[in-house]
């Protein structure tokens, strides 16, 4: 893990998600945190470049919509919209998106800087992931925007959340979820003591795996069944040119299958590409969930071989996989596959 690979493949991770008829990204070293899009505050007077504000962490942060600075039309939230938090060195803000479509290291070679941009751009490369162009976004731009107001054409930016009963209890709720994760206390330093981590569901209950060990995640997977194979082993999937083993994370801890959430619907078979001591390994699981943040120092260590720790997330118990332990699991061959 302390490899200089490893460490490119870190610098070069990035979060993507789709926004309107584009698709963005961002570098997983400034996001915080990913969520279903809260209620929003909106006094008056706030610029039309910042369509609400939002309690996070005992902070008040701004909440965007990229495409005004792009000068591309906006068109209305829903319940599904998502909000990636994000940081700088100096500030904390979100970044609202249609969809978060997962997370890839960036080949270096692949990626195309923007030739004449300055501090205000907030493009400033693109990437070819298979047949689509991600718009590599430069959040210190950002930064630098919020500082100011921009001109754009003025749009109600209330008008473009839900108006119904049922989307503003939903979005109301989020919000007091999101309230009660707060009752944290910042302290100094504190944002350098937290977990980063990746959730997901196996049957219905909550797992996590660190972001550290995280090298790609995916909604949508291929997998070729391969004969002769422990029954974990679910078989193998070709990840650019490479082939990688698949394991079935349920059956490799023992955990009985619900084959009503094993996989995603329209057959689509979520998969965490997860590397260790220059080895990866695709984990299957039933449902890909968020990417938070969490204070280590109220997360509960455990005792148990495949199991870290624990702890409570919005009410929620989670369970921490212990990535070091499976990957010395004898069992677990994957020279031989």
């Amino acid at each position: 893990m302390n490899s200089i690979n490893y460490i490119e493949q870190k610098k070069n991770s990035h979060l993507f998600f789709k926004l309107g008829d584009n698709k963005y990204a961002v570098n997983t070293s400034n996001v915080l945190e990913i969520m279903k899009l809260p209620m929003l505050d909106y006094p008056q007077k706030l610029p039309n470049n910042i369509v609400g504000l939002l309690k996070y962490n005992n902070f008040v942060i701004n909440v965007i919509d990229i495409r005004f600075y792009l000068d591309i039309n906006v068109s209305g939230y829903s319940v599904d919209s998502e909000l990636l938090i994000v940081k700088t060195d100096e500030t904390i803000f979100g970044i609202i998106t249609d969809q978060i479509i997962g997370i890839s290291p960036f080949e270096s070679s692949k990626i195309d800087t923007i030739p004449f941009v300055d501090n205000k751009t907030i493009i400033d490369s693109i990437y070819k992931h298979n047949q689509d162009t991600i718009f590599i976004i430069n959040i210190y731009s950002i930064e630098n925007l919020l500082k100011g107001t921009i001109h754009t054409e003025k749009v109600d930016v209330q008008e473009l959340f839900p108006k119904d009963e049922q989307s503003v209890a939903i979005l109301k709720s989020r919000v007091q979820s999101l309230a009660a994760k707060n009752r944290f206390s910042l302290v100094s330093g504190e944002l350098h003591t937290k977990k980063k981590l990746i959730s997901f569901n196996l049957n219905n209950d909550s797992y996590c795996i660190a972001l550290d060990y995280v090298k790609e995640v995916l909604k949508d997977s291929t997998i070729t069944n391969v004969p002769g194979t422990p029954d974990f082993i679910e078989g193998i999937m070709n990840l650019r040119g490479d082939y990688i083993t698949v394991l079935n994370v349920k059956k490799l801890l023992g955990i009985s299958s619900n084959d009503s959430e094993q996989i995603e619907q329209n057959g689509k078979k979520p998969v965490i590409i997860v590397s260790c001591n220059d080895m990866d390994l695709a984990f299957l699981i039933d449902k890909i969930n968020e990417l938070f943040e969490f204070p280590d120092d109220k997360i509960i260590e455990t005792g148990e071989s495949y199991y870290t720790a624990e702890f409570i997330y919005n009410d929620m118990p989670y369970t921490i996989l212990n990535i070091d332990k499976i990957y010395t699991d004898k069992r677990i061959i994957v020279a031989d596959v």
